[in-house]
């Protein structure tokens, strides 16, 4: 299954990072198991294997209201374990992510007729593989993780492994259980370049809840920030990765294709044109138009994948910008916006474009010619209020008498004409962002 896949290609990587030559149920034995479950608080849910007491509360027992189990009372559990593994086939009570025998339960996913050969070696791997999962929010993640199946990756998550372990040990407060959360935290933390120390990783890194009634939890990262992070790390123009969830009802999403390029061009684009000062900030506002299943419906995750929330209405003018206040977060949001924009144009060029016809726009606003029937402030508008090619060339026309500089407004008015249809409204929702701040400059 593919979280044996992952277990795989991760502990080859490290067999040849290190010089080492562990197969699956050595490196589980003297390695994972150590680190994960041979404690007070396990790093992972054993889900329905013996290593788990479905009777135990984390919670209870980090308040002091009941014990932790012993070493002895563990060892009990991990001898269970072990011969379940050596007597049974491998099922959900002892491999991660394989269908339960009872095909009729909630865990019954991917279960197939085909006999598969399967052994020992994956069911070691499969745990492993697991451990690597990385947890993401959204709109609509549900809990769902994402396998990478790139060794890099699988290595650096593994480099946060014994930091949470250390930090279990040394923070009574703090549950466990939660590797999945830590993996996406930690690799949003070690991939930003900004903040990330290797002498000291755990400097400026806050990835925790509120405490609540004495216990500490870790809050799950936005997908956005991982992939940001990822993109910013590695040079790959794709990226596959696996999407989905175990639990009391496992989730399939499926096999995703990243675009690692489609995620770095709004992110160059915007400290380009915005600086690298407000870049950090802006960073949580990508990608929350939509869900991260959602998105993954779509069949990849790019460029789309990143539009901003609340910006489908200022392209269909349901919604206008206005930001007089000097309002900090505003403005970084309309910044997001008009970035975007310009990254689905994927034409740079049409930023300058863009920003000359707003000036056209307002000085025709100021022209105070009255052989018109119209206002311009009604002239103006209609153009603005375009959302497709024959409204905008309609509003244009009617502006013309009011334009100083024809020629510059013809040859911009034909760019639109010769724009893909799909553009326009990304165009003409960029010309009311540039437009609103010509006014504002204007007005000062």
């Amino acid at each position: 299954m593919i979280t044996s896949t992952v277990g795989k290609i991760f502990l080859d990587a490290y067999n040849e990072k290190y010089g080492t030559a562990y197969d699956a149920r050595t490196f589980f034995l003297e390695k994972f198991y150590e680190m994960f479950f041979n404690h007070e608080k396990y790093m992972m849910t054993a889900g329905n294997s013996p290593l788990e007491n479905p009777k135990i509360s984390w919670d209870d027992m980090i308040k002091g209201k009941k014990p932790f189990e012993n070493d002895e009372q563990r060892t009990l559990r991990f001898n269970k374990f072990m011969d379940k593994i050596d007597e049974g086939q491998p099922d959900a009570s002892i491999a991660r992510g394989y269908p339960t025998v009872d095909t009729t339960t909630a865990t019954s996913s991917q279960v197939t007729s085909l006999n598969l050969p399967l052994d020992t070696e994956s069911i070691f791997l499969s745990w492993i593989g697991d451990g690597l999962g990385v947890g993401v929010s959204g709109r609509d993640s549900g809990g769902v993780s994402i396998l990478f199946f790139k060794k890099e990756i699988l290595l650096d998550i593994f480099e946060g492994w014994q930091i949470y372990r250390q930090m279990l040990q040394t923070n009574r407060e703090l549950k466990g259980n939660q590797i999945n959360t830590w993996n996406g935290q930690w690799l949003a933390h070690c991939y930003d370049t900004r903040v990330f120390n290797s002498q000291n990783p755990l400097s400026g890194f806050n990835p925790f809840n509120d405490p609540k009634d004495g216990v500490i939890n870790l809050s799950t990262q936005s997908w956005t920030r991982i992939l940001i992070g990822i993109a910013r790390k590695h040079p790959d123009t794709k990226l596959m990765g696996y999407v989905y969830s175990i639990g009391q009802t496992n989730t399939t999403v499926g096999f995703i294709p990243f675009d690692l390029s489609q995620i770095r061009r709004p992110l160059h684009l915007y400290e380009k044109f915005f600086g690298m000062d407000t870049g950090h900030q802006a960073e949580s506002l990508w990608g929350t138009a939509t869900g991260f299943k959602s998105s993954c419906a779509k069949g990849s995750i790019g460029l789309k994948a990143m539009q901003p929330k609340d910006l489908s209405d200022y392209i269909t003018a349901k919604r206008h910008p206005k930001n007089k206040d000097n309002n900090n977060e505003r403005t970084i949001k309309f910044n997001v916006y008009q970035i975007w924009l310009l990254a689905m144009l994927n034409n740079d060029q049409l930023w300058d474009k863009s920003q000359s016809l707003a000036q056209l726009l307002h000085e025709a606003l100021c022209n105070k010619t009255k052989s018109l029937s119209t206002k311009p402030q009604n002239i103006v508008d209609n153009v603005l209020s375009a959302v497709n090619k024959k409204q905008f060339i309609a509003g244009a026309t009617e502006l013309l008498p009011l334009v100083t500089d024809c020629n510059t407004f013809e040859e911009l008015v034909k760019d639109i004409h010769q724009m893909p249809n799909d553009n326009v409204p990304y165009f003409l929702t960029l010309l009311r962002f540039h437009f609103n701040l010509t006014e504002q400059n204007n007005n000062k």
